[in-house]
């Protein structure tokens, strides 16, 4: 499961964290001008961080987000099957 897809933010967080911590919190704590201690904190999977944080954090590690809709699965009628099989017939060669 991709951490994305969960409902949890401190998942997301404590992911956010663990590559943080690889990359070295020193050095993510000068490139986002935070102190070390406080990106700790504000990492810790019982935080409540701001988006600033959450933005700077990511874009020191080289990290950009991007937000795409979910797909949701809808029910096709039998119309609309014929129509796009015969669409699939038209297009083969």
């Amino acid at each position: 499961m991709l951490v994305s897809e969960s409902d949890d933010p401190a998942l997301f967080l404590r992911a956010i964290g663990h590559i943080a911590r690889s990359k070295g919190m020193s050095q993510i704590a000068e490139k986002t001008g935070l102190g070390r201690e406080s990106l700790y904190k504000a990492l810790d999977e019982k935080a409540h961080p701001r988006f600033e944080t959450i933005f700077k954090v990511l874009n020191a590690m080289g990290i950009q987000m991007t937000l795409d809709p979910k797909m949701r699965l809808r029910k096709r009628s039998k119309q609309t099957e014929l129509c796009v099989a015969e669409k699939r017939a038209l297009y083969r060669v």
